[in-house]
């Protein structure tokens, strides 16, 4: 991937109905060109599909946060499995260091998210957990979207 690749996947992650004719004059490069970079990142997987995000998706859950999670031993599927029928955890990551999991969460409170906690403590198999909340979004790859 090269610079003008970078330069169109940041313009498409602002607005991914972006035209050709206007990516183009923007890049300064032909149709064409655009055109066949698009066709070749999603070919190459580096482009998997386009969204839409819904003023819900950005307002709905104004407390957000990330727990680092320390699991016991071999239970990462049992923890992985207890924290996807939470609703309000919105992604699960699993990661190297000291911690074995990152459960992001959207919450519509503070004592909504203090209800999430407790429940996530509670679940057999986690051995340690560290919360921090989000405060702002200043930047974002979910299609340019900033702080709401």
């Amino acid at each position: 991937m090269d610079v003008l690749d970078r330069r169109l996947i940041t313009l498409l992650r602002q607005n991914g109905r972006r035209g050709i004719s206007d990516l183009a004059l923007e890049l300064d490069v032909s149709r064409a060109t655009v055109r066949a970079r698009i066709e070749r990142l999603e070919q190459q997987g580096d482009i998997v599909g386009y969204t839409v995000i819904l003023r819900a998706d950005v307002h709905s859950a104004p407390v957000r946060g990330i727990t680092l999670i320390e699991v016991e031993g071999r239970a990462k599927d049992r923890v992985v499995a207890a924290l996807t029928g939470l609703a309000e955890v919105t992604a699960i990551h699993t990661t190297s260091g000291k911690w074995d999991l990152i459960a992001e969460i959207s919450t519509e409170s503070l004592t909504a998210l203090d209800d999430v906690l407790n429940r996530m403590r509670m679940t057999p198999g986690i051995a340690a957990s560290e919360t921090h909340l989000l405060l702002a979004t200043p930047r974002s790859s979910q299609a340019g979207l900033a702080s709401a």
